[in-house]
């Protein structure tokens, strides 16, 4: 299982187990667009080889509101 937690600044992940956090800069050069377009999803596969996608992605932009 995969959580995911947004904020401003980058994302707070736990991924079987392990604790980590991404931050923006890198996710924007790992995506290739600015933080706020960048969705749930893509955030995702960044960190999960083959993740279970379910529902419609949703813009950090959205989520953080």
């Amino acid at each position: 299982m995969t959580t995911l937690a947004f904020d401003d600044t980058g994302v707070d992940v736990v991924y079987e187990g392990t604790e980590f956090r991404l931050e923006q800069e890198l996710i924007e050069e790992a995506i290739g667009k600015p933080y706020p377009e960048v969705t749930d999803h893509e955030v995702l596969q960044m960190v999960a080889e083959q993740p279970s996608l379910s529902g419609e992605p949703r813009r950090i932009a959205d989520i953080i509101r």
